[in-house]
């Protein structure tokens, strides 16, 4: 790994990574969506042959009930008991996340407040390109389900065979998914943003993928909410020379797991620098050597990134400087992977510098507020005169008139 002060200019490159966009890829994608948009069904076994190298017939895009329960066969017997406790380490943090609709008393009898009510129908995209992401499943669904979503649609590229992972079914079926389609790329998504004869269309669409989706969902915002815009996973690790070498270089390696995976060392250590860069090749990864370890927390916080852990001896004393990042790991023995698959939030995260303004995927990406507005006739005479007056600067004297009717 290459060793770059704090003063570099290359840190520019860092900084700004979520900058760039492909315009081939925008271009491909919008016709790809256009043509679901247009031809449904009939486009997604196009694209699913074209990309996917599988044919099939329409009422093969819906994974019958039959398939899902010969999914069960072909797992491990000890995968359901040890999804078991991952579950409900899930439930146990989205829990806390649940809201209530709330009113409070205004002026003069007035009432206000929330209605908080959960999405009718959200699409969950589970990719399954390079690897099955399995985990994304409950990652993305239980959050949902405790949100109280109605009706979970869950899409997934088919692999040569047509199939998709049985571990993907198997945990679908546990938690309850409502259907299940063999439908992968910018066409899923789409077909989840506008609705096929067979895929149903949905409010929102979740889950991670790779730079096709993601410009799908970009492409779709506005006709249905997304969650983000989703690039290379990231993991910055801030340490010092008291941190052990060795889980900085197991994390790191797994992180190049990742085909496009970007991974940093901050550190004031030179010596821990320069024996973290000796045992690893290559990779898109840097090591960025600070003054101190308050520098490295303000670099983070420009990176934004995805995944940050801190391994020094006192993170919890770290911690209070760090603003921007998708998931904070503290401690030695606190490894990003324990995020990706079992501690509880979901490892659904902002990337390429969004951590600056989005959160990781949540109760609340599931559920949608209503104001609550209830004025008795003495409150809204109370608020007549700034009413009026606000209404009367901008022009609006038709607004004036409908508070003066009730007057008369």
């Amino acid at each position: 790994m290459r060793i770059i002060k704090a003063t570099s200019k290359k840190l520019d490159k860092i900084y700004d990574r979520g900058l760039s966009r492909q315009v081939r890829v925008e271009e491909k994608v919008k016709k790809i969506i256009d043509d679901v948009r247009l031809f449904g069904d009939e486009a997604l076994l196009k694209y699913t042959k074209k990309f996917d190298g599988v044919k099939m017939m329409p009422r093969q895009l819906k994974v019958s009930e039959i398939e899902i329960s010969g999914a069960y066969a072909n797992i491990s017997p000890n995968f359901v008991s040890s999804l078991k406790v991952v579950i409900e380490n899930v439930n146990r943090f989205y829990r806390k996340q649940l809201r209530k609709s709330w009113r409070i008393k205004g002026v003069e009898g007035a009432v206000l407040g929330e209605n908080y009510t959960p999405l009718e129908k959200v699409g969950i995209y589970i990719p399954a390109g390079t690897a099955p992401l399995v985990s994304t499943v409950y990652m993305t669904v239980l959050p949902a389900k405790l949100a109280g979503v109605k009706k979970i649609v869950l899409a997934s590229p088919p692999d040569k065979n047509g199939y998709i992972n049985p571990h993907i079914l198997v945990i679908a079926d546990l938690l309850k998914v409502d259907e299940i389609y063999r439908v992968g790329g910018a066409q899923g998504i789409a077909a989840l943003a506008y609705g096929t004869k067979t895929v149903p269309r949905v409010d929102k669409i979740v889950g991670p993928g790779n730079i096709y989706v993601s410009e799908a969902k970009r492409q779709v915002f506005g006709l249905v909410d997304i969650d983000m815009i989703a690039g290379p996973t990231e993991l910055v690790i801030i340490a010092n020379r008291f941190s052990d070498p060795k889980f900085i270089v197991a994390d790191l390696r797994a992180q190049a797991e990742h085909a496009k995976g970007l991974a940093i060392l901050i550190t004031n250590s030179k010596s821990l620098a320069k024996e973290v860069s000796s045992q690893l090749d290559g990779g898109n990864g840097y090591i960025i050597l600070t003054k101190n370890l308050k520098q490295a927390c303000e670099i983070s916080n420009r990176i934004a990134p995805e995944h940050l852990e801190i391994l020094v001896q006192n993170p919890k004393g770290l911690v209070k400087h760090i603003k921007n990042a998708g998931a904070i790991f503290l401690g030695p023995y606190s490894p990003a992977a324990v995020g990706d698959y079992v501690a509880g939030p979901s490892h659904v995260l902002p990337t390429s510098g969004t951590a600056r303004f989005f959160s990781g995927l949540s109760v609340f990406d599931f559920v949608k507020s209503c104001h609550i507005i209830s004025y008795t006739k003495k409150s809204l005479e109370k608020m007549r005169e700034p009413l009026e007056k606000i209404a009367g600067i901008e022009g609006l004297q038709k607004h004036v008139e409908s508070v003066k009717a009730r007057f008369i």
